[in-house]
C-alpha cells in the first residue's frame, strides 16, 4: 500500500476548492500530498479547512490562469512555498453553452483559453521542473466529450479532445524522463452543475438510461482514480485516459 502514498509529495490542482477539483484535493491530500490550489473563485474557506482536516498543509492562490505570466507565475509561487512540485492536476475548466449557429467568438475564445491553453502552458512550466528531477505527474482532466460530440457547446468538445491529444503528445516526449502524463474523463456526476439536468425527470432520464451502473457518479468515484495516478501505483501507465463514467461509453 505504500505505492499509494504521497507523502512528502506537492501537488498543485487547478480549481481545486470546489466541484470536481475539490475532490481531486481532498483525495490527494487525503494520501499525504501538500496542495497548493490556484482558483479564480475564492470560497468562504470551507475548502482549506477541508483539506486541512486531512492533516496536511494547503495553499490557496487567487490567480485567472489564462493571464499572461500566469503558468510561470504559479509554478515558481507554488516552487518558492513548498519547495517542490511533483503532482500537476490541470483540472480548471469552464463550459459555455449555445445552439450551434449562435456559438461564435465570444463562446469560443475564453473556454480555450481555460480548458486547453492554460493547461498547455501548465504542462510546459512544470516539465521544467519535473524533466531535472527525472520525475513527475501531470494529469489532465478530459471528459466523455473528449471521445464524442458536444451539442450546445462545439468548444467543450473540441477542447476535451485537444487535452487528451496534449496527454499523448506530453507523454510521448516526457516519459523518457520518467514523467507519467494521464488523463481521467469523469462520466455524468452529482454536483452543482448538474442539478438542473438531474432535477428534470426527463433529462435525468435520459442520461441514466446511458448509464449501465443506472445511477450518477459520486465525488468519491473519481478520488481513488486520481492517487492512483498521482502514486507510484501508476508508474508504467503513460498516456491513458482513464475513464469514471460508470459504463456509460458502453451503451
Amino acid at each position: 500500500m505504500d505505492f499509494f502514498s504521497l507523502k512528502g509529495k506537492t501537488a498543485i490542482v487547478t480549481g481545486g476548492n470546489s466541484g470536481l477539483g475539490l475532490a481531486f484535493s481532498t483525495a490527494l491530500a487525503k494520501a499525504g500530498a501538500t496542495l497548493f490550489i490556484p482558483s479564480y473563485l475564492m470560497d468562504d474557506g470551507t475548502a482549506q479547512k477541508l483539506i486541512e482536516k486531512q492533516g496536511v498543509t494547503v495553499e490557496i492562490m487567487q490567480i485567472d490562469i489564462t493571464e499572461t505570466n500566469a503558468p510561470e507565475q504559479i509554478i515558481q509561487t507554488c516552487i518558492k512555498t513548498f519547495n517542490r512540485l511533483d503532482i500537476l492536476v490541470n483540472n480548471a475548466g469552464i463550459c459555455k453553452q449555445n445552439p450551434v449557429l449562435e456559438f461564435g467568438r465570444n463562446d469560443w475564445d475564453p473556454m480555450i483559453a481555460v480548458n486547453l491553453t492554460a493547461a498547455f502552458e501548465l504542462s510546459h512550466e512544470a516539465a521544467k521542473i519535473m524533466v531535472p528531477q527525472k520525475s513527475g505527474k501531470i494529469i489532465n482532466i478530459c471528459s466523455l466529450f473528449s471521445y464524442l460530440g458536444g451539442q450546445g457547446s462545439s468548444a467543450y468538445a473540441a477542447t476535451k479532445h485537444g487535452i487528451a491529444g496534449l496527454t499523448k503528445a506530453y507523454c510521448d516526449e516526457l516519459a523518457q524522463y520518467d514523467i507519467q502524463v494521464n488523463g481521467i474523463a469523469p462520466g455524468y456526476y452529482a454536483t452543482e452543475l448538474t442539478t438542473q439536468t438531474r432535477s428534470n425527470p426527463e433529462t435525468n432520464k435520459r442520461v441514466l438510461n446511458h448509464i449501465p451502473a443506472n445511477r450518477w457518479g459520486k465525488l468519491q468515484d473519481l478520488m481513488g482514480t486520481v492517487v492512483f495516478l498521482a502514486s507510484r501505483a501508476s508508474d508504467y501507465v503513460n498516456g491513458h485516459i482513464l475513464t469514471v463514467d460508470g459504463g456509460y461509453r458502453v451503451r
